[in-house]
């Protein structure tokens, strides 16, 4: 596991910067310890300095993976954040969506989130803005870009996309060989 280079670590701090803001600080310096990003093989780590030292004495070559798969760097030098995140980006989030239950599947199948679809939206969310989405539940499904910002959404049409789907948790089924 190596230190990500600081274009590597621009890359991964602007994206998740857009779906976090400014609560990026709390992903590194946590109350139960200091965390952070490393990289193998074009995938980025979220993992715990204490558990990062325990693992200095492995081979790299016996070492799978340490911590949260948090996305990876595309062919293009583009960073994607992988479902694995979810879990750690909710709690965080600044622009959430919530979707009816009669979306849900749809949003889980990979499809975008229509108007029809969205039960509320956060106040403030621009344009383009990374959102998590939940269920009304609070659980949190997944994660997308608004297609539309908060004002826009209030005079859409009932089959226009709101929310541009980018990851949800059925991925861990549809794709969990290429997860790690």
């Amino acid at each position: 596991m190596k230190r990500l280079s600081e274009e590597k670590t621009k890359l991964v701090f602007e994206k998740l910067t857009k779906y976090i803001g400014t609560n990026v600080k709390n992903l590194i310096d946590r109350p139960d310890g200091i965390y952070c990003f490393r990289e193998k093989k074009d995938r980025v780590y979220y993992v715990s300095e204490k558990i990062l030292s325990l693992a200095n004495n492995v081979e790299s070559d016996h070492l799978l993976s340490l911590g949260t798969c948090f996305g990876k760097f595309t062919k293009s030098g583009k960073f994607r954040l992988h479902i694995t995140a979810l879990h750690y980006l909710a709690p965080y989030a600044q622009h959430k969506i919530w979707v009816k239950s009669s979306a849900e599947q749809q949003f889980l199948y990979g499809n975008h989130i229509m108007k029809s679809g969205l039960a509320r939206i956060t106040e403030g969310t621009n344009q383009y803005q990374g959102v998590v989405v939940f269920s009304m539940n609070d659980l949190p499904l997944g994660f997308g870009i608004a297609a539309k910002s908060t004002a826009d959404c209030k005079h859409a049409d009932p089959v226009a996309v709101i929310c541009f789907h980018q990851a949800d948790i059925g991925e861990y089924i549809r794709s969990e060989d290429t997860l790690l």
